[in-house]
């Protein structure tokens, strides 16, 4: 099997800076997860809270803790740091190559979607963003690695894409859509989902959004790791 990994995502219209963070660490025993928060409101504010969360994660999936306590202790460590002020959701999904899983780890009360050969199955138990209580703990679902798995983790901006003009995304429809592709790359699937949502805003996104797409394809080529990162830097 060969895992491929893929993320889009574009701030808040008229702010510089997305106040998600998304980061991609390698765990000590094999495998790689991939981390994203959305921290409250948006901009620098947003931007600096998410990265706290997402840099006390990757600090101790590093160490090799596991990726549940890692989100609690991350949970309090925001509300230690932000005297239980500030909240923000976090997403890990993790590629376990000890016990050949996909680990998906949830403070979000935004879904995950995920396709096991083209069944679409929505992870939409109540979940609550880190930061607010003392203890907070994930909600985490475990499937096994195989070809054809397809998960597609985001923050809300895509959930609630269009809600402000009354134009709100279809947002299942548009994931089925998507999500039956079975060749479809993972940056095929993640940058659609993305100009759906821009488009539902009328080309003016009302709010951050970051869609994380992670497939399982048959193995075909070498061993060679490969990570491809785009990052458009505007004129002052």
């Amino acid at each position: 099997m060969e895992v491929q990994i893929a993320v889009s995502k574009i701030p808040k219209f008229g702010t510089a800076e997305s106040g998600d963070t998304v980061e991609v660490i390698e765990r000590p025993q094999g495998g790689i997860s991939v981390v994203l928060s959305d921290g409250q409101t948006s901009g620098r504010g947003a931007k600096s809270v998410s990265n706290l969360v997402v840099r006390k994660v990757i600090a101790l999936l590093a160490e090799g803790v596991r990726d549940g306590a890692a989100a609690r202790a991350a949970s309090d460590y925001l509300y230690t740091h932000r005297n239980g002020k500030v909240s923000a959701t976090l997403n890990i999904c993790s590629v376990d190559l000890v016990t050949k899983t996909l680990v998906i780890t949830r403070n979000n009360p935004a879904p995950v979607v995920l396709f096991d050969n083209c069944q679409m199955r929505v992870f939409d138990e109540q979940s609550q963003p880190v930061g607010i209580y003392r203890d907070t703990r994930p909600v985490i679902v475990e499937v096994r690695l195989a070809a054809g798995l397809c998960a597609i983790v985001f923050s809300d901006g895509l959930l609630h894409a269009g809600s402000r003009n009354g134009n709100v995304i279809d947002l299942f429809s548009v994931l089925e859509q998507y999500g039956n592709k079975t060749d479809a790359p993972p940056q095929i699937i993640a940058d659609n989902l993305l100009e759906q949502a821009v488009l539902q805003d009328k080309g003016k996104p009302t709010d951050d959004i970051s869609i994380v797409v992670i497939k399982v394809f048959p193995y075909h080529g070498d061993q060679t790791r490969r990570m491809l990162v785009r990052l458009p830097i505007n004129r002052d």
